[in-house]
């Protein structure tokens, strides 16, 4: 792990593969939105509607992951003072950030004819609005630290670990309170969907997943970039005024 610390090793390894996850990802991501709305039958109760269920659970899976990888990069950040740790999390928030409202923009369209409304604040629903909100936080600290310097770097280190309490909470709501949202229909080891829907889901779930990983490290690589010409800069700067 640490060998990866070196920004230049890391930046090799991205190189090689920011293009095959993203390639990958779309035509895994596009066949499987494909079968989704052209091969897979219409569900029983819930009729042509639960076809967008090959967005609405991917996205809120990799928004619940997205977090997660913060706070495990925050982690890292904070005890190891691993140096590509704060750079990952910054550049996992905002696509993380995306597939939360993704989510919840696509629960809502699925609500309104599974549900007869648009929104109603339980607990799922709420959890995950909150989530959206604490990457829109950590993407503004995270911002500011950047311009104010390296000491304020913990800031959005200690929010992304306090942050990751709201990921259980998703998780269990629709088990802790009384829900309009379904339970869970793949538990660990164990699915209640028809093959016709699971096998499109796990589809598009890695398609999004490569896609997600893509960007990340396509992030990765810019903030790197852009903080190698900010020091190229200062170099530059304090050259001129020793001369």
């Amino acid at each position: 792990m640490h060998g990866f610390a070196n920004p230049a090793r890391f930046l090799r390894l991205a190189r090689l593969l920011t293009a095959p996850l993203l390639l990958g990802g779309a035509l895994i991501a596009l066949a499987a939105l494909a079968w989704g709305l052209l091969g897979a039958p219409a569900e029983r109760l819930q009729g042509d509607s639960v076809r967008i269920l090959f967005i609405h659970v991917p996205a809120a899976w990799l928004g619940m992951g997205g977090w997660s990888a913060i706070a495990a990069a925050s982690l890292v950040e904070l005890v190891w003072r691993h140096p590509l740790a704060g750079i990952g999390a910054r550049a996992i928030a905002l696509p993380g950030a995306f597939f939360a409202l993704l989510c919840l923009v696509t629960g809502s369209l699925w609500g309104r004819p599974a549900w007869g409304t648009w929104w109603v604040w339980d607990g799922r629903l709420t959890s995950m609005l909150v989530l959206f909100f604490l990457y829109c936080a950590y993407v503004a600290l995270a911002d500011a630290a950047s311009r104010d310097g390296e000491g304020n770097s913990r800031i959005p280190a200690i929010f992304g670990l306090v942050g990751a309490v709201n990921i259980p909470v998703i998780h269990y709501s629709v088990l802790w309170w009384n829900s309009l949202h379904q339970p869970p229909s793949i538990t660990m080891g164990q699915s209640q969907m028809a093959p016709a829907f699971l096998w499109g889901l796990l589809a598009a779930t890695l398609g999004f997943s490569l896609l997600f990983g893509g960007i990340v490290l396509a992030r990765m690589r810019t903030i790197l970039a852009h903080a190698q010409a900010e020091a190229r800069l200062r170099r530059r700067a304090m050259e001129a005024g020793d001369a």
